[in-house]
């Protein structure tokens, strides 16, 4: 199937594909200075699915109907460990260190999943909007993944 895109949605594509490339290279990079081996597997898992999304948002732009399956790499565990816990000083400040990198990447999260709000209420194309939607949850999914990861390792209460 051959999608026909206006000249609006390719413009709000090549946006959001421009966002997936910033977010792959964020988890990527982020994975590598994270402390907390839990948190580098969540994040190369993120990673993977944000690559993901860059390839729909592409294919899209190709003019094709996007492949909007995505093989899991390995299961999520939002359980933590005893050997993941962080005690004294040292796991102290990578505790810190790695609160930082969650907490720019949970508001990158925001921002993208705010900028594929739009992209969804101005494409008139049904299979370009099926698709957007598909990643916008899958981007309120990843927020939801950081914010459980912070949430249980004392880096975000909820009062």
């Amino acid at each position: 199937m051959s999608l026909q895109l206006s000249q609006k949605e390719r413009m709000l594509l090549e946006d959001q594909k421009h966002q997936e490339e910033i977010c792959v290279q964020k988890y990527k990079s982020f994975a590598e200075h994270a402390k907390d081996q839990e948190l580098k597997n969540l994040l190369n898992k993120l990673a993977s699915e944000e690559q993901h999304h860059y390839d729909m948002v592409n294919q899209m732009l190709q003019g094709q109907a996007p492949d909007m399956s995505h093989k899991q790499q390995g299961g999520q565990s939002n359980q933590s460990s005893t050997s993941n816990q962080q005690t004294g000083f040292h796991g102290a400040m990578s505790n810190q260190s790695d609160e930082v990198l969650c907490s720019d990447l949970l508001a990158t999260e925001k921002y993208v999943s705010s900028t594929y709000d739009t992209t969804v209420f101005e494409a008139a194309n049904p299979v370009v909007r099926q698709a957007v939607q598909h990643i916008q949850q899958d981007e309120q999914r990843h927020g939801q993944e950081l914010f459980d990861y912070m949430n249980s390792h004392g880096m975000y209460e909820v009062k």
